[in-house]
């Protein structure tokens, strides 16, 4: 066998000079190897009459009939306690070894493959792959039929072992979808996870792979088998340039064009296994058989064991806004949504109408600022178009390929990494809702031939509009999509010590120091979720130093006091006073309602009014306080609308202290609240100049949103010695922007006193 080491090579080397294609040039491969294996096992005494008892079995892409170039020989040299096999192995294995093969190799009786197959799952799943070489013939079917029998009998309860094997190797590997630099065989969605769609059809746990998921296949193993071919050695990720000559073997226009197919191959596969996984591993049950519980996530919508699903009286023709609210959920939570709730969306679900509703724009805000819960609730409404229907304007960037080699991702990807990252910042603009949603369309206007920053500002104020936002609002959007690059290339590429430099940057920004802070937290995301290396100290602190120097210049804050009170507020505020308890007025608007609450004289609203809504499950939207009277935009997050004699009776309890408002909103939130998959930071600013009062500063919070924050708040500045004369709550998706005009209830404010202030806040908000 070893004489005929050279001419293996030799052979091999012909193949892949010459003109096969890629699965011509697998098969020839493979028919090359058996032939000199089967001479060399021959020649070894590996032919099945001398040796009986003694087989070479193949598994891998050897035993799959997939074998690209340069892939390891897996052979497994079975036998049933032939006192010459060691003798046998070293007559097959040296000469493969001099002939510079790569080589896996064991020697097992079949008693001792299946217990090695037992305790190693990796060598389970190749026996599934076993194939005759040479030898007995018998012993080889015996042990393939065993290894098989043996996984079917298994299966089920190595399920958690599988996933948490495949998960391990995604975290180590990447994906292939919307990466740059796939991984072709060991990344998310690659050959590996193919292989585990088969064991688990093989167990019949699932499906056998359809026929896009053949093709997904079928695409992977011919870029491998290119790849190889052009560097002549082992290799599996493909990088740009090799990238170029595959397209061109494969005879594809280019290398954006062979990534926008193996991207779209990637989510398909990688698609696949999530719902595999997650359809197979059997869910945790509590004892004696119970269902698993449901718990309320928002109107619709439910936590059903581990997923996330709709509930039982959701009706989700008659509900546009249901499809984001389930969305927000499961990004929120970071549970998966439930194949059968996808279905049910792809179906019946109907197409948002423009202007979109309220509580679907706030939806979709909560969705965006989710943090990485995002990133999979996307990935499941794009694999079964609902984010299509959401926004067909992304079609034209769905899985395109960056044109920048510092882009880790695809163009997609990196729109949605780009929300991820600027979920982070919603602390560090008055605009959070804004932010996210230009975080979104910042490229969409990438994958045509104009200017993407010109053309993709169109596309925004388009999408913006029919999202229901504000004229003036549709303008910020645009102009951020405009001018996302603005603030870096001017930090990185002019002097911003010139005072020049900054003038044209406020200039260009039309005096907006709100869309300078934008811009400001959309560079800071967009550069992260680009690369690794394209965020770092001196970039941020140029930005931030143009960014100060240009606050400086237009001098504002955008902020802005409420409106006093109007007549009907002034006459349930007299109502009050006379009846000497907290009155409620409330106004219907379909699903969102005008809560209107009123207190007599030196008794506390703003904690008593916050705390009783939040325990009927409302979810305050604004707020604006003044004097005695507050007026709450909310709707119930879910369920019908609370009784009004009842929030009434509450409101009442709750001014005159004999409510446990505390109590019953820790209960409430232990029940209900589910782990957020990004929590940012909060963070508190001062307004001195804001408030004609005397004595009286602005305190503003900028924080996640979770059930009995605001009443949280307005007890930690009661506590803390701050009276509050007015305040401004707004929600936008996930994060709030409270407004509080505060003094000192003794006293002047100094410093300790706004550090005491300060601190109380921030623990009550986090």
């Amino acid at each position: 066998m070893s004489t005929h080491g050279g001419e293996l090579v030799r052979a091999r080397e012909q193949l892949l000079t010459g003109r096969h294609g890629p699965a011509a040039l697998r098969a020839a491969l493979v028919d090359l190897y058996e032939f000199w294996l089967a001479k060399g096992a021959a020649a070894a005494g590996v032919d099945g009459t001398a040796t009986a008892g003694v087989a070479l079995v193949a598994v891998g892409g050897l035993g799959r009939r997939e074998l690209v170039p340069f892939s390891d020989l897996d052979l497994v040299l079975v036998h049933n306690g032939n006192p010459r096999v060691g003798e046998l192995a070293d007559a097959l294995w040296y000469p493969l070894w001099d002939a510079k093969l790569g080589l896996d190799h064991s020697v097992r009786t079949p008693g001792e493959a299946l217990k090695v197959a037992s305790e190693d799952l990796r060598t389970q799943l190749g026996l599934l792959d076993a194939r005759h070489l040479a030898g007995d013939a018998e012993l080889t079917s015996r042990l393939a039929s065993a290894a098989r029998d043996q996984w079917r009998r298994t299966a089920r309860k190595r399920l958690d072992e599988l996933a948490d094997s495949v998960r391990t190797r995604w975290r180590r590997s990447g994906e292939i979808a919307q990466s740059a630099e796939p991984d072709l065989k060991h990344g998310r969605g690659g050959l590996r996870d193919f292989a585990v769609l088969e064991a688990l059809a093989l167990a019949q746990l699932t499906a056998r792979p359809g026929e896009e998921l053949l093709a997904a296949k079928a695409l992977l193993l011919d870029v491998r088998t290119e790849l190889r071919r052009e560097l002549r050695r082992e290799r599996d990720i493909l990088s740009a340039p090799e990238a170029e000559v595959v397209a061109s073997e494969l005879g594809l226009a280019d290398r954006f064009t062979l990534a926008r197919k193996l991207s779209g191959a990637g989510r398909t596969i990688a698609y696949a296994v999530d719902v595999a996984l997650r359809s197979t591993v059997e869910p945790s049950r509590p004892r004696f058989g119970r269902r698993p519980s449901r718990t309320p996530l928002a109107e619709g919508v439910v936590l059903h064991g581990d997923e996330v699903s709709l509930a039982r009286d959701a009706v989700p023709a008659k509900d546009p806004a249901l499809l984001l609210r389930v969305a927000a959920a499961s990004a929120r939570t970071g549970k998966p949504i439930a194949h059968g709730t996808l279905r049910t969306l792809a179906d019946s679900a109907p197409e948002l109408r423009a202007p979109w509703p309220d509580e679907a724009r706030n939806a979709l805000v909560e969705l965006l600022g989710a943090g990485e819960g995002l990133v999979d609730a996307v990935e499941a409404l794009d694999r079964t178009g609902l984010w299509a229907r959401l926004f067909p304007e992304w079609g034209a960037v769905r899985d395109l390929p960056p044109r920048s080699p510092v882009h880790q991702w695809t163009v997609d990807r990196h729109l949605v990494q780009t929300c991820v990252e600027a979920a982070r910042l919603t602390t560090t603009v008055a605009r959070p809702d804004l932010l996210l949603i230009g975080a979104l369309l910042h490229d969409i206007g990438k994958g045509r031939d104009a200017d993407h920053s010109e053309l993709g500002a169109d596309i925004a104020a388009q999408v913006a509009a029919r999202l229901g936002l504000p004229s003036a609002d549709v303008q910020t959007v645009a102009a951020m999509v405009r001018h996302h690059l603005l603030l870096p290339h001017t930090a990185t590429r002019r002097d911003i010590a010139d005072p020049a430099t900054v003038s044209r940057v406020a200039k260009t920004l039309d005096g907006d120091i709100v869309l300078l802070d934008l811009l400001h937290a959309l560079t800071q995301a967009d550069s992260l979720a680009t690369g690794p290396s394209v965020w770092t100290d001196w970039k941020a602190r140029l930005l931030a130093d143009l960014v100060a120097a240009g606050e400086e210049a237009l001098h504002g804050k955008g902020f802005t006091a409420p409106d006093p009170l109007d007549s009907s507020q002034r006459e349930l505020m007299a109502e009050a006073v006379r009846s000497g308890i907290g009155e409620v007025r409330i106004t219907a608007h379909g699903k969102v309602v005008t809560v209107t609450l009123a207190v007599p004289s030196r008794a506390e609203l703003l904690a008593p009014a916050a705390g009783v809504l939040a325990l009927n499950s409302l979810e305050v939207h604004a707020a604006v306080l003044r004097d005695r009277v507050g007026v709450f935009t909310a709707s119930p997050k879910f369920g019908s609308l609370p009784d009004s004699t009842l929030l009434r009776e509450q409101f009442s309890r709750a001014v005159a202290g004999t409510l446990p408002l505390t109590q019953r909103l820790a209960a409430k939130e232990r029940d209900y609240a589910t782990t957020a998959s990004s929590v940012v930071a909060p963070k508190v600013l001062w307004f001195d100049d804001e408030t004609s009062g005397p004595n009286t500063v602005v305190l503003e919070l900028r924080a996640t949103d979770r059930i009995g924050l605001l009443f949280r708040v307005a007890r930690a500045l009661s506590r803390s010695g701050a009276s509050v004369h007015w305040a401004k709550a707004t929600t936008l998706g996930g994060a709030v922007v409270d407004s509080f005009a505060v003094s000192p209830s003794t006293g002047r404010i100094d410093s300790p006193w706004r550090a005491q202030v300060e601190d109380a806040v921030l623990t009550a908000a986090s």
